[in-house]
């Protein structure tokens, strides 16, 4: 762990233990484990770096928020988590395996799709947009990847969606399209659906910037509730400072595709050490 929270190279989230081992892909991580590790991660598109040789780590059931300028990385490094982006320099470990690199032959190589499917199947997203399909009513919606990517029973899928539903506040909405909801609504059947499948980290993509200034507030309230109530791991890019004050274990400042500076909300927000985080949370708040 860094002594020096402004120092970007090994970015742990602080109060998390050093001395925990990885848990297998298949089962469940043990709650303060490593559970994410990019290790000089290097994404460019054309001639601009994005990241730059990036080292994170965050640990189960933590809540890390991403903040910096636009362009500065930060939904890359969800887009390399889901894998619809591949690193071009560095590896990605998710729960103790990697993410878009296998071993073959005593070699590290780009994973197959398979192998990659495998991994991510424990990671859930969600996006700016709501994504929902159109043709399915609410229920429907949430059951639709439990019942054919996870195999789970009808029944099970139904009771599970549910549940989730009164967690969002929508049990008098399950009958419904996606077209008859509120984009806040519409974005609470998304979170829903991401949680359905069970993930070990919920990747959260700036997911009020798409909604009216009225719904941002009821969409906030149920990521808060889901942040004190499950033991979930978060990871979330937000322009919302109030939210990642309130939710974050740690956040992590970001310019040119570095962590410029990190610790806990009260010291970063109150306290930054690094004159480019001021004058960031000065601009924005």
């Amino acid at each position: 762990m860094p002594a020096d929270r402004t120092t970007p190279n090994d970015t742990t989230v602080p109060d998390a233990p050093d001395d925990t081992a990885a848990t297998d892909p298949g089962g469940p991580a043990a709650d303060g484990a490593e559970l994410i590790r990019f290790d000089k991660v290097t994404k460019r598109f054309g001639a601009h770096t994005v990241l730059d040789a990036l080292d994170m780590t965050v640990h189960s059931g933590k809540h890390v928020t991403l903040i910096g300028p636009s362009g500065s990385g930060k939904t890359t490094i969800l887009r390399l988590m889901m894998t619809l982006l591949k690193p071009d320099e560095g590896t990605i470990m998710f729960n103790g395996d990697y993410l878009t690199h296998e071993e073959k032959g005593g070699r590290l190589v780009p994973a197959g799709e398979r192998h990659s499917r495998a991994v991510r199947r424990n990671i859930g997203m969600v996006f700016q947009q709501f994504n929902l399909f159109p043709n399915m009513k609410v229920l429907r919606n949430i059951t639709e990847a439990p019942v054919h990517v996870l195999g789970l029973a009808k029944d099970a899928a139904e009771e599970r969606a549910r549940e989730l539903l009164d967690l969002v506040g929508l049990t008098d909405h399950l009958d419904k399209y996606p077209g008859q909801l509120s984009g806040g609504q519409q974005q609470r059947v998304a979170i829903a659906r991401a949680l359905a499948m069970r993930p070990k980290v919920l990747l959260l993509d700036e997911v009020t910037s798409a909604l009216d200034p009225e719904l941002v507030a009821g969409v906030l309230d149920v990521l808060r509730d889901i942040a004190r109530s499950t033991d979930i791991t978060l990871l979330c890019v937000t322009h919302e400072m109030n939210f990642a004050r309130d939710i974050s274990d740690c956040v992590m400042m970001f310019d040119a595709g570095r962590v410029i500076e990190f610790g806990p909300p009260e010291q970063i927000f109150t306290a930054p050490e690094h004159e480019r985080t001021r004058e960031f949370l000065s601009a924005v708040l």
